[in-house]
């Protein structure tokens, strides 16, 4: 099964950075895509904007509080997660989230930008992984099994045109 999703957006809102009582730092964010959509019929051009909450863990979440702010143009590539939760109303309450595993800052780094932030200018973009975790923890490698030699059939010498084929 593939749970993969790409976005290309401008953050709306600095990113709000957590750091849990384990240690590990988590950092989300909202991301605006906006797909432009035009109508034959009338000749005009709208836009449809989505809103989307990015959760980053460890090293993206290190990088994000570092250098992601608002108006900041980012590559995100990740998964998409629902959660549930149940409020002190008993009213059950559904959120679905991209956690990032991929994170490419767009844009060129700009002059007068806070600790280090983006502008969303076109320039190389500079990329950021989340390391891998195994899902699942693979076999022993067995020993190597070493192969016969081949065996060739001698070719009689007597007529060459008699190949073995």
């Amino acid at each position: 099964m593939i749970n993969k999703v790409i976005l290309v957006g401008n953050v709306g809102q600095d990113p709000e950075i957590r750091t849990l009582e384990t240690g590990v730092k988590v950092a989300r964010l909202r991301l605006a895509t906006t797909e432009r959509i035009f109508n034959r019929q009338t000749n005009e051009t709208t836009e449809q904007t989505e809103w989307h909450t990015v959760t980053m863990w460890r090293g993206l979440a290190d990088v994000a509080d570092k250098y992601v702010r608002k108006g900041s143009q980012l590559y995100i590539e990740g998964s998409l997660r629902t959660r549930d939760w149940t409020d002190s109303n008993n009213q059950k309450h559904y959120a679905t989230e991209i956690v990032a595993n991929e994170m490419k800052l767009l844009g060129r780094r700009s002059e007068g930008a806070q600790q280090g932030g983006y502008a969303p200018q076109s320039a190389p973009a500079q990329q950021f992984q989340q390391p891998q975790q195994p899902q699942y923890q693979s076999a022993p490698a067995a020993a190597p099994v070493q192969e016969p030699a081949p065996v060739v059939a001698p070719v009689p010498a007597s007529d060459p045109d008699d190949l073995p084929f």
